[in-house]
């Protein structure tokens, strides 16, 4: 075995897409390539044990944000106890702003972009010359209908125990400034039919759970219609073994074709991943973000209310312009739509992304390790900011964690934001800690917090109870909100 493909996914049940795309376009070279993922928190040292235990002449390193910096100290390693070993770097995280990293200045070689075409020209140069002069070689971008496409080097282990990760196609035609996809000029999209046979495969081979990577899943409705068929005649067919898609929508595109066959599915076979990211307009055309905020309004309200799918849409604190107030005032708009799960995302500097330019207007402070969140800015200070990390980080303990259902309208009334924040700030302040904080430990604060608002001892502890329990509250206590009434009815 001559070249061992490798990255450190952010846990086990994560599989690595752009590593199998590698090894199914190896060519002549793919009898000596093997494939091997470890997990990020393993020790730097068996790491590099087990790689050399292939006795591999390159080791090619799929980087990325979450795995840059325990990346680099096993290419430190790997650099020191086996010199002799040729080091390749690819992934986001190394294709941009590539001669300021240290990693790169440890590894041989780095292929920027895409790596399909030019990494293996880059393993046939190195290891049959002539040796390359080159340390940094621009990825070269094939016609999709000339890759070969990776889906049968999922394992029966990986479709038994992992995620499985799909695309139909491969970039975004829009221009978000503070998402990497805003440097793809379009979206190109894979032959259908080529694509629906390997997922045909995957289903035959045992596989059930989807979750596609395409950033606009609904941009073209006729593909996305074909695609949801496809899982809609599975559904049909074995509706005792059902399948499971994840998709990623365009929030205010959403025509009626593409309503009729959503309101196909059943409960829990379909999730959508939906990206607001800010309901205001001066922030949305300050990062270059087209959307109608009206129609994404009024699709998420079709979805939450006339469709089983399972809705986690995303907002972005920090975004150049956007203060507190106007995130809060998008906020609650966005919880009086009941979507499933609000994800509230704190912004992060990606390499090369085109947000670097506001930098000094907005007084944009960013920490400078990954995965580079911003700190601080024009309209929010360092204090607040850490307020807002806090924020997200009690909210997905409380209210996407789905264990609070109950519990939840109550305490945030009608301010979700502003009494959420204030939640927030209490527990920081009476547990000093935003992790590793048990369940039975959260409910008995939420209790105690309740009763700081005025709620008698025994009605929180009842309310708490009846979602630590799992049940339904009786109708002359406390009304489950719709959002809970539907995943219980699920």
């Amino acid at each position: 075995m001559s070249i061992l493909l490798t990255t450190l996914n952010a846990r086990y049940t994560h599989a690595s897409l752009g590593l199998r795309y590698l090894l199914a376009n190896m060519g002549a070279l793919q009898e000596q390539t093997r494939l091997q993922e470890f997990v990020i928190g393993a020790k730097t040292t068996e790491i590099v044990e087990r790689i050399l235990a292939h006795a591999p002449k390159v080791v090619g390193f799929g980087i990325y944000i979450w795995n840059v910096e325990e990346t680099a100290r096993v290419v430190a390693m790997l650099k020191r106890v086996a010199p002799q070993v040729a080091v390749v770097l690819g992934g986001p995280e190394v294709s941009h702003e590539t001669n300021e990293q240290e990693i790169v200045r440890l590894a041989d070689y780095v292929v920027t972009g895409w790596g399909e075409v030019t990494f293996p020209k880059l393993c046939g140069e190195i290891l049959n010359g002539p040796k390359p002069l080159m340390k940094v070689h621009a990825g070269v971008q094939p016609p999709l209908n000339d890759l070969a496409l990776p889906y049968s080097l999922y394992s029966d282990d990986d479709i038994k125990n992992r995620t499985l990760y799909v695309e139909a196609s491969r970039g975004c035609p829009f221009k978000c400034e503070f998402c990497l996809s805003a440097l793809d000029k379009t979206a190109w999209p894979f032959a259908l039919e080529n694509f629906l046979a390997e997922m045909e495969s995957l289903y035959q081979r045992g596989a059930r759970l989807f979750k596609f990577v395409d950033r606009t899943f609904n941009l073209n409705i006729k593909t996305s219609l074909k695609i949801m068929q496809f899982f809609l005649d599975k559904l049909e067919a074995n509706p005792d073994d059902p399948v499971y898609a994840h998709f990623e929508l365009v929030p205010d595109h959403l025509p009626d074709a593409l309503k009729e066959g959503i309101s196909k599915f059943p409960p829990g076979a379909l999730q959508f991943e939906i990206g607001i990211q800010s309901f205001n307009p001066a922030v949305q055309t300050l990062v270059s973000r087209k959307q109608d905020n009206h129609k994404a309004a009024d699709n998420i309200r079709w979805l939450t209310t006339q469709s089983h799918a399972h809705m986690h849409v995303d907002l972005i604190a920090g975004l150049p312009g956007e203060t507190v107030q106007s995130f809060a005032e998008g906020f609650n708009k966005l919880w009086a739509l009941e979507p499933h799960e609000i994800q509230f995302g704190i912004l992060k500097r990606l390499r090369g992304t085109p947000i670097i330019r506001h930098t000094q207007e907005f007084g944009m402070v960013y920490d400078p390790y990954p995965p580079y969140t911003i700190l601080a800015n024009r309209d929010i200070d360092f204090p607040t900011m850490q307020r807002l990390v806090r924020f997200a980080r009690y909210w997905d303990l409380v209210a996407n964690s789905g264990r609070f259902g109950n519990t939840l309208p109550v305490l945030l009334d009608d301010a979700p934001f502003q009494r959420f924040m204030a939640f927030s700030d209490w527990l920081y302040a009476n547990t000093d800690a935003t992790h590793r904080i048990a369940l039975e430990r959260l409910v008995a604060m939420v209790a105690r917090y309740l009763q700081t608002q005025g709620m008698d001892k025994a009605d929180a502890e009842a309310l708490l109870a009846s979602d630590y329990a799992g049940a339904k509250p009786k109708p002359a206590e406390t009304p489950a909100p719709k959002r809970q009434a539907r995943r219980l009815a699920a």
